[in-house]
């Protein structure tokens, strides 16, 4: 097997921390507004009434500043549950939820209840999928709600990267990226994450095939390379495997 002068040892131990990273600058640009749907009936609560967009902002906004503050995760849960029970809109409560994305513990069970409520909307079904993704709920559920997101809208790019990045397997994970690119050939993170994966696949199992597949790869994404330091490190990968003989 060649020596992977590339992939230093310290990136293969954190390549599955890599691959949760990359869900998060996949999805930033690639979320949507989600559509309000059907309205549920509402309860009062001892949290009081949400009729607005404002008043959901603030309610989630106090809500995370407490649990910022106290670490309660139970009275957290209580409160976002609250908070959508007396939130009619769907839109209204991604909109309160948006400046918490990031914040797993308080995105999920918000969209949780906004895909009940829109079993199909697409762009929740991934939002749901990248929380439970940073949650550590597996490639399995992830993938699965992937998929649902992807029945819904064939076109939503988001839903196909959170598809490809859950296969488990180095080649399956290869051939997904593959499909991925074929579908969005302007899609420069898809064509750089297959350039990775088959690169690994080559490295692994000496196959010339895959090799061929990521040095085609790389020299398309050299040949597109705006700024310097992207062509710097692209010419040093493409240098590096096309020195590999099987």
């Amino acid at each position: 097997m060649p020596r992977i002068e590339l992939l230093h040892l310290e990136e293969l131990e954190l390549r599955e921390q890599r691959r949760q990273r990359v869900v998060q600058r996949v999805l930033q640009p690639l979320l949507v507004q989600v559509h309000s749907g059907a309205v549920r009936e509402t309860r009062r609560l001892a949290f009081g009434m949400v009729r607005s967009v404002p008043d959901a902002r603030a309610a989630v906004a106090a809500a995370v500043k407490d649990y910022r503050s106290e670490a309660d995760i139970p009275t957290l849960l209580a409160r976002l549950d609250a908070i959508c029970a007396e939130t009619p809109s769907a839109a209204d409560l991604v909109a309160a939820v948006e400046p918490f994305r990031e914040m797993h513990e308080v995105a999920g069970p918000v969209y949780e209840r906004v895909v009940e409520r829109e079993p199909e909307n697409a762009a929740a079904l991934v939002a749901l999928a990248n929380a439970y993704w940073l949650t550590g709920r597996g490639p399995d559920v992830v993938g699965q709600i992937a998929g649902r997101a992807l029945a819904a809208d064939p076109s939503n790019r988001a839903a196909w990267h959170l598809w490809a990045l859950t296969e488990s397997s180095p080649r399956g994970r290869m051939t997904r990226w593959h499909q991925v690119t074929m579908r969005f050939p302007d899609d420069k993170l898809a064509h750089a994450a297959l350039a990775d994966n088959a690169t690994s696949v080559a490295s692994a199992e000496n196959d010339s095939v895959a090799l061929k597949l990521a040095v085609g790869t790389y020299e398309m994404l050299l040949a597109t390379a705006e700024s310097a330091d992207e062509k710097s490190a692209l010419a040093s990968a493409l240098g590096t495997i096309k020195k590999w003989n099987f």
